[in-house]
Formats: C-alpha cells, sequence, structure tokens
C-alpha cells in the first residue's frame, strides 16, 4: 500500500536531518495517514478511505465528502475516489 492521501494524493517528500556540526544525511517525511470512514450523504452509507489529517481537515472545511469530491480534480484523486465521484454525481442527478 503507497503511503499517498486518496482525496488531496498527498505523499512523502525528502529532506535531510541536520547535525549540530552541520552534517547532513537524507531522510523522509511521511504524511500523518490514518484508515477513517467517511459518511457520504448523496450515497447514504460510509466509505473506507486512508487519508491524511490535512485532507480530512479540508474535506470538513468544504462540508463533507461529496462537496469534496464533487470540487477536487480526477488527477489528483484515487481511482477508488473517482469511481465514488461518478457515483455521487450520478446519485445527485437522479435527484
Amino acid at each position: 500500500m503507497s503511503r499517498v492521501c486518496e482525496l488531496t494524493a498527498k505523499g512523502r517528500q525528502v529532506g535531510h536531518n541536520v547535525s549540530h556540526a552541520n552534517n547532513k544525511t537524507k531522510r523522509t517525511f511521511l504524511p500523518n495517514l490514518q484508515n477513517v470512514t467517511l459518511i457520504s450523504d448523496a450515497l447514504g452509507k460510509g466509505v473506507r478511505l486512508r487519508v491524511s489529517m490535512n485532507g480530512l481537515r479540508s474535506v470538513e472545511h468544504v462540508g463533507g465528502l461529496d462537496n469534496w469530491l464533487l470540487k477536487t480534480n480526477d488527477a489528483l484523486l484515487s481511482d477508488r475516489c473517482v469511481k465514488l465521484k461518478k457515483e455521487i454525481g450520478k446519485k445527485l442527478a437522479a435527484a
């Protein structure tokens, strides 16, 4: 399982550990990924996703999973989220 947020595409970053003597060694910064169940209002069910905490805060700020998916570009979303976005779009178009 890759360490990438399914909603924001936030992944690992590369940097340096810097010692007191200013020696630099490579290191990675990993996003804070958690397995969460987000509720889709349009579908009426919960969806398990691997999301960064920054992404979760963004989803809550926008007003929920449905609003986030409809406003986000497909290139940033995972394949599962793109399918979910299409399902939500169909449900809302039918209503």
